[in-house]
């Protein structure tokens, strides 16, 4: 079977994250730059390679303050590391259109297999005729496995910035 190539398009996909602030509310973000391929036999979801890129410097909390102090050598570097990456090593079917993912997620050049629940919508074709695939994926991680580790005690007790980061994306790809 031949291989099928699918470039994500940015304007229908959102990367995001969310974290504990305070230790009681989440803050969101999101990555306004990034990219991502997939190369899979066109009717097996599970054959697929996932590759996918950040640039760091497009995070986007909705405060520049708060975005400026992310890119800061505190927190990503951005100077240093413009850029993290995911690479999917394996994809096993859970139940009917849903899937784990694993992979390597590198941030600062420190590099972790983490995993991904994925709904995986199928295959359909669009009003212009272009085949499309849909994709929400959610997991987290801890950010001092990659170096994140910057953070402010409160008076009251506990931190500023909370550890486990929830990752989400809803992403559509395009057959080449």
């Amino acid at each position: 079977m031949a291989k099928a190539n699918w470039a994500i398009d940015p304007t229908h996909s959102e990367i995001g994250f969310k974290v504990k602030h305070m230790m009681f509310t989440n803050v969101s973000g999101k990555f306004d730059s990034f990219s991502a391929d997939i190369q899979n036999e066109e009717t097996q979801f599970e054959t697929s390679e996932i590759r996918f890129s950040a640039e760091v410097k497009s995070i986007n909390t909705g405060n520049s303050d708060r975005d400026n102090h992310l890119r800061s050598a505190d927190f990503f570097d951005t100077d240093t590391f413009g850029t993290l990456t995911f690479k999917s090593t394996s994809i096993t079917k859970v139940n009917e259109g849903q899937y784990e993912i694993k992979g390597d997620l590198t941030i600062k050049d420190v590099t972790q297999n983490i995993s991904l629940g994925a709904e995986y919508s199928g295959l359909m074709k669009d009003p212009w005729g272009n085949t499309r695939i849909g994709l929400s994926l959610n997991g987290s991680i801890n950010r001092k496995n990659f170096g994140l580790t910057w953070n402010a005690a409160l008076e009251t007790g506990g931190v500023l910035v909370g550890e486990d980061i929830k990752l989400s994306a809803e992403v559509q790809f395009v057959k080449q």
